[in-house]
């Protein structure tokens, strides 16, 4: 195991071996005890068929008011990534929650990233069980066209709010580039800046 420090947060990195998915374990402002680490890479070792070895599983812990959280995010190739947030007053059912949700994700969408990512070296599509539950199919209902002026972010946001929207997208007045505004679960904002 390797244990590094970087921007004040502890992370641990351990790689299983060639034959495994690498996990990163971050502690947001709190110590990852060694029982959460073994742990999280205990349940999401259920994933290690499912990708190929050089996959990296993050998951990352932190606390707010008296909730545990664990977000675990699996990138793949190709910009694409599986992500889950467990949120309990337990740290272990929260590395719980998460992990079930990624695996709901990949039995849900497992058809769609086949066809979109069937070159993708990433993922053993095989390995992904076939499931009997049946998900409503999903489509593109409405599609909004808006003018857009250059803005900072902050008069984004106001925009945002005086529409009751949940996200607002605008031209970056400094980058001059498409961005998003977003409301986030703990209430304040966040800022999307794609890049190429």
């Amino acid at each position: 195991m390797v244990r590094h420090k970087v921007d004040g947060y502890k992370i641990n990195i351990k790689s299983k071996g060639v034959e495994h998915m690498k996990v990163i374990v971050t502690g947001r402002n709190l110590v990852i005890t060694e029982a959460i680490r073994e742990q999280v890479e205990k349940k999401l070792s259920k994933f290690d068929k499912m990708f190929r070895n050089d996959v990296e599983a993050h998951a990352t812990f932190s606390t707010q008011k008296n909730n545990h959280i664990v977000e675990v995010t699996i990138p793949i190739k190709n910009g694409a990534f599986f992500r889950a947030e467990g949120v309990t007053e337990d740290m272990y059912q929260s590395i719980d929650e998460a992990v079930d949700k990624i695996s709901r994700q990949m039995n849900k969408h497992k058809t769609k990233i086949e066809k979109r990512f069937y070159a993708n070296d990433s993922i053993r599509f095989e390995e992904i069980p076939e499931t009997n539950e049946t998900f409503p199919e999903q489509a593109i209902v409405k599609t909004k066209r808006f003018g857009i002026k250059p803005m900072m972010p902050e008069e984004a946001v106001l925009q945002m709010e005086l529409l009751g929207h949940d996200f607002f997208v605008f031209l970056n007045g400094d980058t001059e580039e498409i961005n998003v505004v977003y409301r986030r679960k703990d209430g304040d904002f966040g800022l999307i800046e794609p890049y190429l």
